[in-house]
């Protein structure tokens, strides 16, 4: 029993099999420790004896194995901005006895900046003494990579309130006027909207008003003295009327004024008197004093509803200005009858276009020196069903006003290209002839492309600008536009050159093959020696740029005498002919093969 007991014994060296598995476990815990990287210290407080093991010397490269280190190692290597708030949080876990939670940056020999994390726990040892157990692992990669979150959290932020500033400033811009800051037409069409629902309102006033002798100042001191007007109208307007009120640009002179719960039409007249009051006052520009005024027309409702005021209070607007300005002109039914009945004309006319009721009637243009005929105007007439044929000064405004004019243009030269042909085919010489274009039509991208379709002859036709107020502020791709027509064999004139809406500068730019003297300047050309220097001006500024010239509106052969004399080219009026549908106008042709003189006896004696 006893040798049976001697042999089965262990020897007392040799460790126990739960002593075996703490060693296991200590050695895979190292491993773990050297392979996460984190260091592990030992802090006693009774002894102040500090423990390291070799993942701590290695995380602040000390160089150094030793077990045991000195306090000052750890404080030292801290970084100095850091070094208080570090020896602060272990000294609170000390008073407290509890958890040690740090981070830190420590500056290593190399020179190198380490972000380090460094937990502890509070324990009394077998002894009975406090000390601290804890860990400290780099974090620098964490931090860095938080910090550059961050910033990009920061850029990420900054860009989206930059965005959202610029889309506020993009939606300022949008409703806003950029010269004078007011509410432009897209926010007061947005406003009026509105005001249907607000139940507040009681009275609804729109004021459509329009700057008196505002092209005057403009071409006479330049669009700086008109800019500086309309800033200085929009700021007495806007100290004019009521605080709840309203005021937009929404044209070059023209604004728009939107009152809301006023007592009474006697208030509405005083807002309207202080208005004009305070758009009569001059205006300083440099050295100059301006002088302005306003034409306004009014329409008001009892209730809400917004709809046909503006409407209404343009068409008021209209007849002050028609009755001469600087004045004010309330809605009436009249005034509402007249616009019913241009609607009506315009619904009429939109029909008269599908039925081909609008023609051409021609009128004859002369060589002034040898009466021979050198070309016709074509003029649009409206075979109207019931009403006859209409001028042109009943149906072309509310054409212009209703985006008519290019297809009344359009139909013109249609008809143009047909009677020609027709007249062609009958063996008759004919010579040019003008058609009237529109801004609108101009300025119609796809025009190039329709008048390659019509296959137009060169030479045959002219483009005479009827709106040529525009060349003045015209762009290069306009005028690129109108170079496109003249390559096609199309010639461009200027109409009514003299009434203040074709410029010189307009004319230099243009480079119209002829210009049309307007009638007005032709009226007292017999009797006033000064109108005959200003006729004889403009034909020697146009043949100094090898323009041509026709003097519109012969009444008698004295007209036409002392303007051939004065130089013009051409001469057209009713000395010469009236306007005349097509069959008319054929006898006036000569067959291609006699020439001229038939023309010449024809005219004649149409003058008589």
């Amino acid at each position: 029993m006893e040798a049976s007991k001697a042999e089965t014994a262990l020897p007392e060296n040799r460790p126990t099999r739960s002593e075996q598995e703490f060693q296991d476990l200590l050695r895979r815990l190292e491993l773990a420790l050297d392979a996460s990287r984190i260091g592990v210290w030992e802090h006693s407080i009774a002894t102040s004896e500090i423990l390291w093991d070799a993942q701590m010397h290695r995380l602040y490269e000390t160089g150094e194995t030793c077990r045991e280190v000195p306090a000052w190692l750890w404080s030292n290597a801290i970084h100095p901005d850091d070094r208080e708030q570090a020896e602060y949080d272990f000294d609170q876990a000390i008073a407290t006895r509890g958890a040690y939670n740090s981070q830190f940056r420590i500056v290593l020999p190399s020179g190198e900046i380490r972000h380090l994390r460094s937990r502890a726990h509070f324990y009394v040892d077998a002894e009975g003494l406090p000390s601290f157990i804890g860990a400290e692992w780099d974090v620098t990669a964490d931090v860095l990579l938080n910090a550059e979150l961050a910033g990009q959290k920061m850029v990420a932020e900054a860009r989206a309130l930059a965005l959202e500033e610029s889309n506020a400033r993009i939606e300022h811009v949008a409703d806003h006027d950029y010269l004078t800051g007011l509410p432009n037409r897209r926010l007061l069409d947005k406003r009026l909207a509105e005001l249907p629902a607000d139940r507040s309102i009681t009275t609804l006033g729109v004021l459509h008003l329009d700057l008196d002798q505002f092209k005057q100042i403009n071409d006479s001191h330049g669009h700086a003295a008109g800019d500086a007007v309309l800033r200085a109208a929009a700021l007495r307007i806007t100290a004019a009327i009521p605080a709840n009120g309203m005021v937009a640009r929404v044209g070059g002179d023209e604004f728009v004024i939107v009152l809301v719960n006023f007592s009474d039409l006697a208030e509405l007249k005083l807002i309207t008197d202080d208005l004009q009051r305070r758009l009569r006052k001059k205006i300083r520009f440099g050295q100059e004093m301006l002088q302005s005024g306003a034409s306004i027309g009014v329409s008001w409702s009892g209730d809400r509803r917004a709809r046909n005021l503006l409407a209404e209070s343009d068409l008021a607007l209209y007849q002050a200005k028609k009755l001469g300005r600087n004045r004010v002109e309330f809605f009436t039914r009249q005034l509402q009858e007249d616009l019913r009945a241009k609607r009506r004309l315009a619904e009429e006319l939109k029909l008269g276009l599908e039925r081909g009721e609008i023609v051409p009637y021609y009128q004859v243009q002369l060589d002034a020196r040898t009466r021979e005929v050198i070309g016709f105007e074509a003029l649009a007439r409206w075979k109207h069903p019931e009403k006859g044929v209409l001028a042109p000064g009943i149906f072309l405004k509310i054409a212009d006003e209703h985006g008519l004019a290019a297809e009344i243009d359009a139909a013109i030269l249609k008809n143009v290209l047909e009677d020609r042909l027709f007249w062609l085919l009958q063996g008759f010489a004919v010579p040019r002839i003008a058609v009237n274009i529109s801004a609108s039509r101009l300025a119609d991208p796809t025009l190039l492309g329709k008048l390659r379709k019509l296959d137009i002859p060169p030479d045959v036709i002219v483009f005479e600008l009827v709106e040529t107020i525009f060349l003045d502020d015209s762009d290069e791709k306009l005028l690129d536009h109108i170079g496109d027509i003249k390559q096609m064999g199309i010639d461009i004139e200027i109409d009514d050159f003299g009434s203040g809406h074709a410029s010189l500068i307009g004319l230099v730019k243009l480079r119209p093959k002829r210009l049309k003297i307007d009638r007005q300047l032709i009226a007292e050309v017999v009797s006033s020696a000064e109108q005959r220097r200003v006729v004889g001006s403009i034909v020697e500024i146009a043949k100094a740029l090898d323009v041509e010239v026709i003097a519109e509106g012969i009444e008698t052969e004295a007209h036409a005498v002392v303007l051939a004399q004065l130089g013009c080219d051409g001469l057209q009026g009713y000395a010469f002919g009236y306007p005349a549908p097509a069959a008319e106008t054929a006898r006036l042709f000569s067959p291609m093969a006699n020439g001229i003189e038939k023309q010449k006896a024809a005219v004649g004696g149409t003058a008589r």
